[in-house]
């Protein structure tokens, strides 16, 4: 039996997505896609990936991750738009996280809109990476070694990690992370020693982050080892349908490091049976996006951390052939997922890139991966989610998005050094 989502003929839905950067583009476009609906856009900012979009309406908000100043924006939303039931989606962590207490805590959210996420205890338990480690210890999920350092107390001179140098040292509370502010700030540190471990740790303490830093295993490889997979879980949590994807590239620019620039689909049984372990065990709904990286030494792929959402990449999924969000509204808004049967997770393979098909090219070297990407590039199976020619039609945005390439090309040649993930 096939759980794939059938695509209703009428627009059954209006979504209402909060953030301004590509992800929320692209949960945009799916929507677009699959319904044939523009979405309404919360942001702070009006930002080049949803600025002069044909598909998107663009609401301002002071502070979109604080659900204060998040809560009367959506009622304004809500007494300009009637008609269509309203999905609300968050495009980042700290959105998601608002859009949440404005559901639960405040008990704010419009009459009759759906946000389809889980509760806080769930949210937190599943994304707080000292939490997710814990949990992938308890469970057997495959994972690097991990030392939590809870940055409230003083940092202790005689601190010690059970792994060698060097070492990855990477925030566990991610909006608070965002508040602090240091000389060399990144959002994920790649630490030499001991000493320079020590030295980063006061520097992060002094700029007031007051949260737990993860240091984990350096898992060895660059970019062309990392993983992604999405997973649809149902009312009872249930794996319905999961997307793999193999990375070629990352951004490499501090404040953007470690998201994916270039994914290429593919399946993986084996990390999905892991993935419906953890999900079981919190009780989660709606979607889960992981991150991982495969491990040469021992031939297992790890699990790095879970986002309670269409992750940043979101589309990468749309262009293996199964366009996400008909999911949420089959099951909140349509006429359910029916009977459980067999874990969908065939796709086709194909390439999701933002940056120059040239550059993705450039910075593939592992030969199994140029074999893949030589594929998908002859097959024609290349999408860009910015790219929608006979939709977007504004020559500003095209301009735009011309000029972004570019400057990919430019921070690429500038920040990426594949000798830091040898």
């Amino acid at each position: 039996m096939s759980n794939a989502a059938p695509v209703p003929a009428a627009p059954p839905v209006q979504p209402v997505i909060v953030g301004g950067d590509i992800g929320a583009y692209s949960l945009a476009r799916a929507f677009h896609e699959a319904y044939g609906v523009r979405s309404i856009v919360i942001s702070r900012l009006r930002g080049w990936h949803v600025d002069r979009s044909a598909i998107i309406e663009n609401v301002s908000c002071p502070d979109p991750f604080d659900p204060a100043q998040l809560a009367p924006v959506l009622a304004q939303v809500a007494a300009a738009h009637s008609g269509a039931p309203v999905m609300l989606l968050g495009s980042a962590d700290a959105t998601v996280k608002a859009i949440i207490a404005v559901r639960d805590t405040m008990g704010a959210l419009p009459e009759g809109w759906t946000a389809p996420y889980v509760g806080m205890d769930a949210f937190r338990a599943g994304t707080e990476k000292q939490n997710f480690t814990a949990l992938c210890e308890r469970l057997g999920v495959d994972h690097p070694a991990t030392r939590v350092v809870d940055l409230a107390q003083e940092v202790d001179p005689d601190l010690e990690v059970p792994f060698t140098y060097p070492v990855i040292a990477k925030p566990a509370e991610v909006s608070e992370w965002k508040k602090a502010d240091f000389a060399g700030k990144s959002k994920v540190h790649t630490v030499a020693s001991r000493a320079e471990l020590l030295d980063l740790l006061r520097r992060i303490r002094e700029a007031g982050y007051r949260e737990s830093i993860i240091v984990q295993d350096r898992v060895p490889g660059d970019d062309q080892a990392m993983r992604i997979l999405t997973c649809y879980c149902d009312a009872d949590s249930r794996v319905r349908f999961a997307s793999y994807g193999r990375t070629l590239l990352e951004e490499h620019s501090p404040g953007a490091i470690g998201n994916p620039a270039a994914i290429i689909t593919a399946v993986d049984p084996d990390v999905v049976d892991q993935a419906q372990r953890l999900v079981r065990e919190l009780g989660w709904t709606g979607y889960a996006n992981f991150d991982l990286k495969y491990d040469h030494r021992d031939g297992r792929t790890k699990f790095f951390e879970l986002n309670p959402r269409l992750g940043r990449s979101n589309y990468y999924v749309t262009a293996g052939g199964h366009n996400p969000v008909t999911w949420y509204v089959r099951e909140h808004l349509g006429e359910g997922l029916g009977a459980a049967g067999e874990i969908l997770q065939e796709q086709q393979e194909a390439l999701y890139t933002v940056v120059p098909v040239a550059l993705v090219r450039r910075y593939t070297t592992l030969p199994d991966a140029k074999e893949q990407l030589r594929r998908v590039v002859a097959a024609r199976r290349v999408r860009n989610p910015l790219l929608y020619p006979g939709v977007e039609k504004d020559p500003r945005r095209w301009a735009t998005i011309a000029a972004a390439m570019l400057n990919y090309v430019r921070k690429f040649h500038r920040y990426y050094r594949p000798e830091d993930f040898r």
